[in-house]
């Protein structure tokens, strides 16, 4: 098969996954399709996330802030500045927030790299955490903040149940943004900037010897990754209807590692395939026993010891050693 070839049958199979996933709304139980809703808002984090780890080869452990800047800038507005609870208005609203937020922790953080960059993440991300603990009459403490359905594009959802908005016009809404997020993504780390980022991750005195700011470079980065997690956090808390501090704390930053390793940091659906597994996964491990958290443990050191690159990866190398097979038959 040429080049043409493989294009068109990746076309047509990107096309073939969309339809899939607009028809899941008709498909999938409301319950199921809420889990799957979750599971994309965290898929959009984790592309942020891995645009750090993959493309610059930084490892964050406090991504959680940004998504909970994002979440909290919504619940906020929904509580203070009720007139203004607009979908155009919230989203703009969570990005801008977590972007600035971004810029002032990536400012610190890049200045390091490796475990200094891990450490100085997390840190700061328990200082977030901290804060909207304990701002409570701002923040609502540890009780959190209510996040009520918006108004889209001047149509009122008034009187209608969460469910029935989330496995209605919600879903497509939140599919498109993430197809979006997705798409935009993609672009980034395929143009001349991604290039960049992948040079100062692969050798940095190189990378500066062309002419590229690294320091600069790894800011930008980290600034739209966390974008995306503030765009995530604003797109989730409409689809927990609550937010709670729990989102900055360190053990959901640890999640969103988790989910990336179990997708494959090394591809780039991986990160968006572990979110939505391990948003599952999670869920019925909860639900099936009180040591929900060993499963996950196992299945983590599973993971590590036997698919190392993930589920993607795996299938991906799997994949290749199809190909060759039928390449030396011919």
């Amino acid at each position: 098969m040429g080049i043409k070839g493989g294009i068109w049958v990746r076309g047509v199979a990107i096309c073939a996954g969309v339809v899939l996933l607009v028809l899941l709304r008709w498909v999938l139980p409301s319950y199921q399709l809420i889990l799957f809703e979750t599971g994309l808002c965290f898929g959009i984090m984790g592309l942020g996330f891995n645009l750090l780890l993959r493309h610059t080869g930084l490892l964050s452990f406090g991504h959680g802030a940004y998504f909970a800047v994002g979440a909290y800038t919504v619940a906020i507005i929904g509580r203070y500045l009720p007139g203004l609870y607009r979908m155009e208005i919230l989203l703009p609203g969570a990005v801008a927030a977590s972007a600035v937020v971004a810029a002032i922790f990536g400012f610190v953080c890049v200045r390091h790299t490796r475990i200094f960059f891990s450490i100085l993440t997390l840190a700061l991300s328990m200082l977030v955490f901290a804060l909207l603990v304990k701002l409570y009459y701002l923040t609502g403490g540890s009780d959190g903040i209510r996040a009520p359905i918006p108004s889209i594009l001047g149509h009122s959802f008034q009187g209608m149940r969460r469910p029935q908005f989330l496995s209605g016009f919600y879903y497509h809404f939140l599919l498109a943004a993430f197809l979006v997020a997705t798409a935009l993504m993609y672009a980034l780390i395929h143009s001349p900037f991604g290039k960049a980022l992948q040079s100062v991750r692969d050798n940095e005195v190189r990378a500066e010897m062309i002419g590229i700011r690294v320091r600069q470079f790894r800011w930008m980065a980290f600034v739209i990754s966390g974008m995306y997690c503030g765009l995530a956090g604003g797109l989730w808390s409409f689809v927990n209807g609550h937010v709670t501090p729990e989102v900055a704390h360190w053990v959901f930053s640890g999640e969103v590692v988790y989910m990336t390793l179990l997708g494959g940091f090394k591809t780039f659906a991986g990160p968006v395939v572990g979110a939505v597994l391990f948003t599952f996964l999670k869920l019925y491990a909860i639900s099936g026993t009180e040591y929900w958290m060993l499963i996950i443990g196992v299945t983590l050191i599973g993971l590590v010891l036997l698919l190392p690159s993930g589920i993607t990866g795996a299938m991906a190398s799997w994949a290749a050693r199809l190909r060759s097979l039928g390449t030396r038959k011919i």
